[in-house]
């Protein structure tokens, strides 16, 4: 298999409208010159040969927008074979958005109507305003999150502006849903200003029954989240940073399983210390491990290093107490763990060489990770990746709905840190003894048990806290 194969994903996939001519051998070409290009067939239409041409869609996975262009030349130019159409099925996946509001109730007459609105539902508002608590029951308050974003720090793309970060946050109301039942609504505001967007989402609060912080860059997204916290009574989660730290710390739990080595033995390295390497950080010593340093692009993090912000100045504090310094390389030396939330291809194998015995790989930087998989087949005991198209994937989508719809469920006030560890250990749970494997090491997103687990102890957890109005 060529590097242009292996690297082919649905994220670059294309659809071809193609009409063929019935006869002998071209639909033999056109499968043949599509893998000879390294596309890969991911679904042809089902058909039966009748009449002299039949027109099929063919989808084709691709390594990136230049590849499905080639792909489309190929088959432009096969004979006996016309291309009708061909569009990018990620692009034709978002149009028009990919979230809808829809009713709960009908409409149908004029009683539907004097209850759904005027004048019914004056008793209702005048029951709320007597007492506010009945709003997290008869309205949507009782359901719905908003997903609050400037944009600043989307996926890997940086600071691309609140409208580019749009897909990202219908993507995540879209996961809500679907793993969940829970609504969730993007709000993607129009200013870098933390108090600005402090501002906003509290006057916005009455509408929500908690608040999803989503792509917004540190250090600005610490004080974004600690100030709500303090202000509002509804929960506030950075999914960047805390959705993250629960889905590595259950991975994590599991993969030391495999390398049969325990938590508080062993020796971490964390590449980036931004939001979610700062919550990494927090959630794994909350969790006893043994030793943990960071690195920055500035080298190791370490108490009385110059420049640090307030965050990495928490975490100089309280990680590296051996006062490690240098590059990433060599940190890295003797390590049993290696985390990664940074930048694509910093890491070589020679680095993963120079880790200590069956060493563990946590790649997680979106869409490139740190060192491909590929690259240390065969090296490590574990590896891991952010990426859908490798195994051991740490999505945040096994974290962040079941939270919410625990929280929301036991109406909690905040999420607190017990919640999030009785999270992560539920997410390591769901996956048996039977099951565990170097390449399966946390449950699919697509098992909805993992979810309702997830819910069920957030709450217990939140009421066992005492964070619930």
């Amino acid at each position: 298999m060529t590097e242009l194969e292996a690297t082919t994903s649905t994220q670059y996939s294309i659809a071809l409208t193609v009409s063929l001519k019935n006869v002998p051998g071209v639909l033999g070409r056109l499968t043949t010159a599509i893998g000879e290009n390294g596309g890969n067939i991911f679904a042809i239409e089902g058909f039966v040969a009748k009449g002299p041409t039949l027109e099929r869609t063919i989808v084709v996975n691709c390594s990136s927008v230049e590849h499905q262009q080639e792909i489309v030349d190929v088959v432009v130019e096969l004979a006996d074979v016309d291309v009708l159409d061909h569009y990018d099925r990620t692009f034709r996946m978002h149009e028009g958005g990919k979230i809808e509001v829809l009713p709960l109730c009908p409409v149908d007459d004029v009683d539907d109507l004097s209850m759904a609105y005027t004048p019914g539902v004056a008793r209702v508002c005048t029951a709320i305003a007597e007492d506010e608590r009945l709003a997290d029951e008869y309205t949507i308050r009782k359901n719905t999150v908003a997903i609050v974003s400037d944009g600043t720090a989307v996926l890997g793309l940086g600071d691309i502006g609140p409208k580019a970060a749009m897909p990202v946050m219908e993507g995540k109301a879209l996961l809500f849903k679907a793993f969940a039942g829970v609504d969730a609504f993007p709000i993607c505001l129009d200013t870098k200003d933390p108090d600005e967007i402090i501002e906003t989402v509290v006057r916005l609060a009455p509408t929500f029954g908690g608040v999803n912080l989503e792509d917004i860059a540190a250090p600005g997204a610490f004080y974004i989240e600690e100030e709500l916290k303090r202000r509002l009574d509804i929960p506030i989660f950075h999914d960047d940073q805390h959705g993250t730290a629960i889905v590595t710390l259950a991975g994590l739990r599991n993969a030391l399983k495999v390398a049969g080595k325990q938590i508080e033995d062993v020796s971490v390295v964390m590449s980036g210390v931004g939001a979610a390497g700062v919550a990494i950080g927090k959630i794994l010593l909350g969790a006893g491990v043994g030793h943990l340093v960071g690195v920055d692009s500035k080298g190791a993090v370490y108490d009385g290093r110059d420049g640090l912000n307030p965050a990495k100045q928490w975490f100089a504090e309280n990680t590296n107490q051996q006062g490690m310094q240098g590059s990433l390389s060599e940190v890295m030396v003797g390590a049993d763990v290696f985390i990664g939330v940074s930048a694509p291809n910093i890491l070589t194998p020679t680095d993963i060489e120079s880790m200590a015995a069956d060493p563990i790989v946590f790649a997680m930087a979106n869409p490139d990770p740190e060192i491909r998989p590929e690259l240390v087949e065969g090296m490590v005991s574990v590896m891991a990746t952010g990426r859908s198209d490798y195994p051991n994937q740490i999505n945040n989508v096994l974290a962040f709905p079941g939270i919410f719809r625990g929280a929301l469920d036991a109406k909690a006030t905040d999420i607190t840190e017990n919640m999030k560890l009785a999270a992560a250990k539920a997410i390591a749970d769901e996956v048996t003894s039977d099951e565990l494997s170097p390449t399966h090491i946390v449950p699919s997103v697509f098992d909805p048990a993992v979810s309702l687990h997830v819910a069920k102890v957030v709450a217990e957890a939140a009421i066992a806290d005492g964070v619930t109005r």
